[in-house]
């Protein structure tokens, strides 16, 4: 996890396929309060564009995402 986020809830989206890492995160995120954040574990290559496009449509922003080999953590804030 990074250390300068505070991640208030996580998301274990390893092994889905297009489209539910995003569905699954469009779920997630109302599930805490405005300014919180959810880190999203991912290894679907498709959500390097699929996060960020959803977070500019949603009005939620992907504050760091990193890649360790396959696995992909997007760490999002609530904003709306």
């Amino acid at each position: 996890m990074s250390d300068d986020i505070k991640v208030d809830k996580s998301l274990d989206l390893k092994g889905l396929a297009c489209p539910m890492p995003v569905v699954k995160v469009s779920k997630g995120i109302k599930e805490v309060e405005i300014g919180q954040v959810i880190a999203a574990v991912t290894t679907d290559p498709g959500s390097l564009t699929d996060f960020p496009a959803w977070a500019k449509t949603s009005g939620n922003e992907i504050l760091k995402s990193e890649q360790d080999g396959n696995e992909i953590t997007f760490y999002i804030q609530r904003k709306s």
